[in-house]
């Protein structure tokens, strides 16, 4: 697996107070005042797919926000198997476990060609004394990161592998802005606690029954519809309500 963070990936110290995405990120209850109280760089790098931002067990400096592309977090079982917890898109905060832990606890993986700003968990440590709202702010990240893990474990370990196969792309699908080509049979497999064998054999199902649809750009789109009725365990003639994936 590759590890980031050549030379050619860094753009430089990312511009907190013009940030496109200020509002939906960690920083969003900041004022232009506030940071000026920023003392120490916050960078802003892409990373291409298949790159690590960092490995459990790493000793864990910084939080990273991702500004655009897919994540995955990763666990590896005794036996060496991967176990893939979460996908991570944009605007998610990643790490968030080194506010009180020494080591990270995933690897984080890119899924899809991704862009970052680094925070160091020091000055987040600090501005989080400082500032209330900030405090409240990544208070209420961290409890989002919750729900998301536990409606994972909900969504995607419960039913038939027809139906926890639809849910994943739905999460996919529903994304306005994540396309991806399905993910490699490997990660979905991963994701769902699947063999590669079922998951082959149930997308290609769905794409011979057009929930899924190949466009021209090599994505895909979902009928997401028709999806989430699989994902409820029902069936019913296909709609054509779809989605970029």
């Amino acid at each position: 697996m590759k590890k980031i963070l050549t030379t050619q990936a860094w753009q430089g110290e990312a511009d907190c107070v013009t940030c496109s995405i200020r509002d939906s990120v960690l920083f969003a209850g900041l004022s232009d005042e506030d940071f000026y109280h920023i003392h120490q760089p916050i960078d802003q790098f892409a990373a291409s797919e298949g790159c690590t931002l960092y490995h459990s067990k790493d000793k864990s400096r910084y939080l990273y926000t991702i500004r655009h592309g897919l994540v995955k977090l990763v666990n590896f079982l005794p036996d060496g198997n991967q176990r893939i917890v979460r996908l991570a898109h944009p605007t998610d905060i990643i790490g968030l476990e080194a506010m009180v832990n020494e080591h990270y606890m995933h690897d984080a993986v890119v899924l899809q060609d991704a862009e970052f700003c680094r925070l160091p968990i020091d000055l987040i440590k600090q501005l989080a004394r400082e500032n209330p709202r900030l405090y409240q702010e990544l208070m209420t990240r961290w409890q989002d990161a919750l729900n998301k893990a536990n409606n994972w474990l909900i969504e995607l370990s419960t039913g038939t592998a027809r139906q926890r196969i639809a849910r994943l792309l739905l999460m996919i699908g529903e994304s306005a802005d994540v396309k991806c080509d399905l993910l490699s049979r490997e990660d979905m497999a991963s994701m769902l606690g699947l063999t590669m064998e079922t998951v082959s054999r149930n997308i290609a199902d769905f794409k011979r029954k057009e929930l899924i649809i190949r466009k021209s750009d090599g994505y895909y789109a979902c009928n997401l519809d028709e999806l989430k009725d699989v994902s409820r365990g029902n069936t019913r003639p296909i709609q054509t309500h779809t989605s970029p994936l």
